[in-house]
């Protein structure tokens, strides 16, 4: 019998969701991000964050600053309020994360955010061009990806905060300007995934805009694969397999 498209992917959410996802804490989900985010070339040094939101109001789950994703664990995560004062665990909270705090507060279908600045999106913001969505693999941010085309600075205060807020809109990620890529989900494991595939994006389209010029793809067609892309059960099977990766890697224990 024929199927279309949408029976397909009906029928793929339906098989996924019998698959549970690891009893792991907050922390030990993000620390396992940090993991993936390493091994994927998201670690430039000490540039870079992975955050959720607390459990109570204007909270959220940061590293200290110091630390490169390939050392995290889940017991360096710090529980800050929206001053970046330390509510739980020990360390000084990398104040270049101010910023989170504000997407956080506007956004209150975001829990998690990941920015990074990896080589590929970080050479696509020095050229002034948006990310472009054309390829299957990348439509998870097909009409829901952002572009700040002005660099506002260091980011230790507030303004960056309500620049970023601000640009970012109601999308899921943002292109900054001579910075680098932001992904906002609404899981820890969307925001991780979503940060992979953003570095693979903007690497794929500086191949494709050396060999000529980009060609759009079909609204519909792309709004469906994106829509897919989102699907909590495809994220949590794509952040399993990114886990399984750098946990079977010997390394120092995950808590």
């Amino acid at each position: 019998m024929a199927q279309t498209q949408e029976q397909a992917i009906d029928e793929m959410v339906a098989a996924l969701a019998g698959e549970k996802m690891p009893d792991w804490t907050v922390q030990q989900r993000l620390a396992v991000g940090c993991r993936i985010l390493a091994a994927h070339g998201h670690g430039s040094g000490l540039a870079g964050q992975f955050t959720a939101r607390g459990d109570e109001p204007d909270t959220m789950w940061t590293l200290p600053y110091g630390l490169g994703f390939e050392q995290v664990t889940a017991s360096d995560y710090l529980l800050v309020d929206g001053d970046l004062k330390v509510i739980k665990g020990k360390g000084t909270p990398n104040m270049a994360n101010r910023f989170h705090i504000h997407v956080y507060r506007a956004r209150p279908d975001v829990q998690s955010i990941v920015h990074t600045h990896p080589p590929y999106s970080s050479a696509l913001s020095m050229v002034g061009e948006p990310l472009r969505v054309a390829h299957m693999d990348t439509m998870a941010f097909f009409d829901d990806v952002a572009h700040l085309p002005h660099w506002p600075g260091v980011p230790f205060g507030d303004e960056e905060g309500e620049i970023i807020t601000n640009a970012i809109g109601d999308k899921s990620a943002i292109l900054l300007a001579h910075h680098g890529q932001l992904c906002a989900g609404n899981t820890i494991e969307s925001a991780c995934v979503m940060g992979i595939f953003f570095e693979h994006a903007a690497r794929i389209q500086l191949a494709a805009m050396a060999a000529g010029d980009i060609k759009e793809v079909d609204p519909e067609l792309g709004k469906l694969a994106h829509d897919w892309r989102h699907k909590p059960e495809a994220m949590n099977v794509t952040f399993r397999y990114f886990a399984r990766a750098v946990l079977e890697q010997p390394a120092h224990p995950l808590s």
